[in-house]
C-alpha cells in the first residue's frame, strides 16, 4: 500500500488508501491546514493541528497508531510528516492531493 520513497520518512497514500485505513480504524487523521481552511471542510474525524504548531503539540500525536497527515494538496502535510519523524514517530502517511483530492473523489467532508 502506498508509495514509499527511501528518502522520505513517510508513505504517500491515495485518497482510496486513506479511506480504507480510516474505515479499518486505529488511525489518527491530522489536518495541518489553518483553522479557516479546516472550517470550510475536512476529512471526517480529522483533528486540526496547523503545520506551524506540530512540534509544539507533539503530545497530541499518537505514537501507537498510524497517522495520516492531510492539508490542501499534500505539501504542508509532507512537511508535517517530516516534523513528526523528527520527533521519533514512524507510522506516518501523507495524503497525496490532500483535501482537494478527497473532495474530488466525492468523499464526505465535515464542517
Amino acid at each position: 500500500m502506498g508509495i514509499k520513497d527511501a528518502r522520505e520518512p513517510f508513505t504517500r497514500i491515495t485518497v482510496e488508501e486513506a479511506k480504507e485505513m480510516i474505515e479499518r480504524g486505529d488511525v489518527q487523521v491530522i489536518d495541518v491546514r489553518e483553522p479557516d481552511e479546516f472550517r470550510q471542510g475536512h476529512v471526517p474525524a480529522a483533528k486540526l493541528i496547523p503545520v506551524n504548531t506540530v512540534l509544539m503539540r507533539r503530545d497530541e500525536l499518537n505514537h501507537d497508531r498510524d497517522i495520516i497527515f492531510v492539508c490542501g494538496v499534500g505539501q504542508r502535510s509532507a512537511l508535517a510528516c517530516e516534523m513528526a519523524a523528527a520527533l521519533g514517530l514512524e507510522r506516518l502517511y501523507n495524503l497525496e492531493g490532500g483535501t482537494e483530492a478527497w473532495i474530488k473523489a466525492g468523499l464526505p467532508v465535515e464542517q
